[in-house]
């Protein structure tokens, strides 16, 4: 008998003024769907600030109130266990954090984003501090979970590694742009192969500038590299039973046996 698991992700827009409208479809569809885990995209509840490299404290402190006050909103979702990541100040850094929200524990920091982009659109290393590389595992109910965020996916003997020590899923918020949807697709399904986990991802959508345009695509891959869902603009939501002992006993068999424990 497996342990079988409901995670949803998604793709939310970047323009405050139809976000609402999304958000509420998004409670529809978890519920509806009865969802334990929803993955939210890259800080998503406020327009993306990284797009130009000018370091603004007020655009800073006003994105990070803008998360406090949506958070507010996670009872919307509840009780499904809340995934994502968003802009905080802590131990005087600015930091990109992945967190955890549900009904029985609040709001848990995980993680700190610590592969950096800086480039045009991108700027994120102008505006927020790298955290300290720790990658490790927590747990989302029966789960055990990863984040690798958004860059982070591309740092394969970091899903190696979670996979290694026994994660079922490797989340993943991300904004990332139309024109690279597919490369990203295949750096899912690298992760999950990787490791061995089923990896999640969430990624705004809409243009915040005239040379940047979100790709949305959310998507949920196997431990084999299958894709086993994905969002649109017309269907930007999208859900699915896994089975957490498909995770299990993938860390057994190829490729993952020959490179976490070599034989020959």
């Amino acid at each position: 008998m497996g342990k079988f698991l409901n995670v949803t992700v998604c793709e939310l827009p970047d323009d405050p003024e139809k976000f609402q409208n999304i958000w509420d479809g998004l409670a529809g569809h978890v519920k509806q769907n009865k969802s334990e885990i929803v993955l939210l995209p890259e800080m998503p509840f406020s327009p993306w600030f990284a797009l130009r490299d000018d370091f603004t404290t007020e655009q800073w402190e006003r994105a990070v109130v803008d998360h406090d006050s949506w958070l507010d909103y996670a009872a919307d979702l509840f009780p499904a266990a809340i995934v994502g990541s968003r802009p905080v100040d802590r131990n005087s850094m600015r930091l990109n954090e992945g967190f955890i929200l549900d009904e029985e524990q609040g709001y848990q920091p995980i993680h700190h984003k610590s592969f950096l982009p800086n480039e045009n659109g991108f700027w994120e290393a102008s505006w927020y501090d790298r955290g300290d590389g720790n990658f490790r595992p927590v747990q989302i109910g029966e789960a055990s979970a990863g984040f690798q965020i958004c860059t982070e996916l591309w740092s394969m003997d970091t899903a190696r590694k979670l996979g290694e020590s026994g994660v079922h899923l490797i989340v993943n918020p991300r904004a990332t742009e139309a024109a690279t949807n597919d490369k990203w697709l295949t750096g899912g399904r690298t992760a999950s192969l990787v490791s061995g986990a089923y990896c999640l991802s969430s990624n705004r959508s809409g243009s915040p500038g005239d040379d940047v345009h979100f790709g949305g695509m959310g998507w949920i891959t196997g431990p084999d590299g299958e894709v086993l869902a994905t969002t649109s603009a017309n269907q930007p939501f999208a859900s699915i039973i896994i089975d957490l002992e498909t995770a299990e006993t993938a860390k057994t068999t190829y490729p993952r046996y020959a490179i976490n424990h070599p034989r020959f």
